[in-house]
């Protein structure tokens, strides 16, 4: 079993594009905020530092205003030598999944300005 949080996100009246649904930029902000939310459930990874390299998502139905909030699953699914693959999945009310897809996230190593290997600390907190 893998590292899994789960938020709630109420949605608001700009989210919305002209269509009445949910604007692809703001996908991309729930994913933001998913990330976030695993990383700060995750003792000592909440200081990880990390860049993100790469998002893939799929969009399976429309999220709309009236559908009042989305919970947004975010789970780690593997850990390389450099790179953590996080899945993510845009739940809404009804327990449609609405979005799903995965996010490559690279340890950072902000004095060399460049990737490097997670500490031994880091994939302990990574992996359950």
């Amino acid at each position: 079993m893998s590292a899994e949080a789960r938020i709630s996100i109420g949605l608001r009246w700009r989210d919305m594009d002209m269509h009445g649904h949910l604007n692809q930029a703001v996908y991309h902000e729930l994913l933001e905020e998913g990330r976030g939310a695993l990383f700060l459930s995750m003792e000592g990874a909440a200081s990880f530092p990390f860049v993100l390299v790469r998002v893939e998502l799929d969009y399976r139905q429309e999220v709309r205003k009236d559908h009042g909030s989305v919970d947004v699953v975010t789970r780690v699914e593997r850990v390389g030598s450099k790179s953590i693959t996080i899945g993510h999945e845009i739940v809404r009310g009804d327990g449609v999944v609405a979005a799903e897809g995965r996010s490559v996230l690279v340890a950072w190593d902000p004095r060399a300005r460049g990737s490097r290997e997670p500490s031994d600390d880091e994939r302990a907190a990574l992996l359950p």
